[in-house]
C-alpha cells in the first residue's frame, strides 16, 4: 500500500512513530469522455478565461477570493509556513466513549502501522485503547486540509479515522418540512418495532455487495467481447400517495417470515451486437 502520511502519535509524552494507509479504495466504475467520431479521449486542457492561452501547472498560483474578482496569492511556501503541528504529529487531545461520537462526523479511515523503531509504544497505544474501551480524539492535516481524528482499534491495527469539526455539521433548522414533534398511531409503532426485530441481526459487512458495480463490469466484458447489452426498462408501478401503514406493515411482517427463493440462473446474453430494447 502506498504511504499517504508519515509522523507520529503523540499523547501526553510518548510519541509513536507511524505510517499511514488509505484503508478504503474507490471501487466504482470510470468512465472516460470520448470523442464518438474518432474514438479518442477527451483531454482537459487549462486556459485562462481573460487571455485565452493554455496555462501549465507551473504558471498556476492558489488564489482566495476575498470579494468578486479580487484575489489574494500564495504560493507553495506560504502556504507550508502555515501548516500547524499537525501536519507532522497527530496530537491526541481526549480519549472518549465511541458512542458519545454521531457517525455524521465520521469522514475517511485509514490504517495506521508502526514506523521505524516505534513498535513498542505502538503496541502499548494499541493495548491500552483496546483495554480501556476508548477513543482518541486528535488534530492532523493531510495534504493541506486540517482535521479532527478518532484513533482507535481494528483487529490488531491503530486506524484513524478524520471527522468534521462541528462548525462543518449543517444545522437541521435547514432541513425541511422536519416534524416539529412525531404523533403515530399506538398500533402502527408496535407493528414496526416488531418489524424491526424480525429485520434484526448482527452485522456481516460480507453479505452486501455493490450491485449495481457488478452488473456494469459484466456489461463491460459483454461489450468486450462484441456482445449486445439488453435494455430492459422496468415496469411502472402505480403508487398512490395515501399508503395504508397497517396493511403495509402486516405485509412486511409476513414477507420477513418467508424464505427468500433460490436465485434464477442467468440468461446468457444474445451473440448479436445490436442492442436489444425492450
Amino acid at each position: 500500500m502506498h504511504t499517504v502520511w508519515k509522523g507520529a502519535i503523540s499523547f501526553g509524552l510518548v510519541h509513536v512513530p507511524v505510517k499511514m494507509f488509505t484503508a478504503t479504495e474507490d471501487k466504482d466504475v470510470h468512465f472516460r469522455s470520448i470523442h464518438k467520431e474518432c474514438g479518442t479521449p477527451i483531454s482537459n486542457v487549462r486556459t485562462c478565461a481573460h487571455c485565452g492561452k493554455e496555462v501549465g501547472l507551473d504558471d498556476i498560483a492558489k488564489g482566495f477570493e476575498y470579494e468578486k474578482g479580487k484575489f489574494v496569492l500564495f504560493n507553495d511556501e506560504e502556504i507550508e509556513a502555515l501548516k500547524p503541528e499537525s501536519a507532522r504529529v497527530i496530537q491526541i487531545l481526549d480519549f472518549v466513549d465511541l458512542t458519545d461520537i454521531d457517525p455524521l462526523y465520521f469522514q475517511k479511515a485509514y490504517y495506521l502501522s508502526p514506523d521505524m523503531s516505534g513498535a513498542g509504544a505502538y503496541s502499548l497505544l494499541l493495548e491500552a485503547i483496546k483495554q480501556t474501551g476508548k477513543i482518541g480524539i486528535a488534530k492532523i492535516s493531510i495534504r493541506s486540509k486540517s482535521s479532527l481524528a478518532a484513533i482507535r482499534v481494528v483487529g490488531n491495527c491503530l486506524c484513524l479515522e478524520t471527522m468534521h469539526y462541528p462548525d462543518e455539521i449543517r444545522s437541521l433548522a435547514l432541513v425541511p418540512n422536519l416534524p416539529e414533534q412525531t404523533v403515530v398511531n399506538e398500533k402502527e409503532l408496535q407493528m414496526a418495532k416488531m418489524l424491526i426485530e424480525q429485520l434484526s441481526e448482527t452485522f456481516s459487512p460480507e453479505k452486501y455487495t455493490d450491485d449495481y458495480r457488478l452488473s456494469m463490469l459484466e456489461a463491460i466484458q459483454h461489450k468486450i467481447a462484441g456482445e449486445s447489452v439488453d435494455i430492459v426498462s422496468a415496469p411502472a408501478e402505480g403508487r398512490s400517495n395515501v399508503i395504508d401503514l397497517m396493511a403495509a406493515l402486516q405485509a412486511s411482517l409476513e414477507a420477513a417470515k418467508t424464505p427468500p427463493a433460490a436465485p434464477k440462473p442467468k440468461r446468457k446474453s444474445p451473440s448479436k451486437k445490436t442492442k436489444e430494447i425492450v
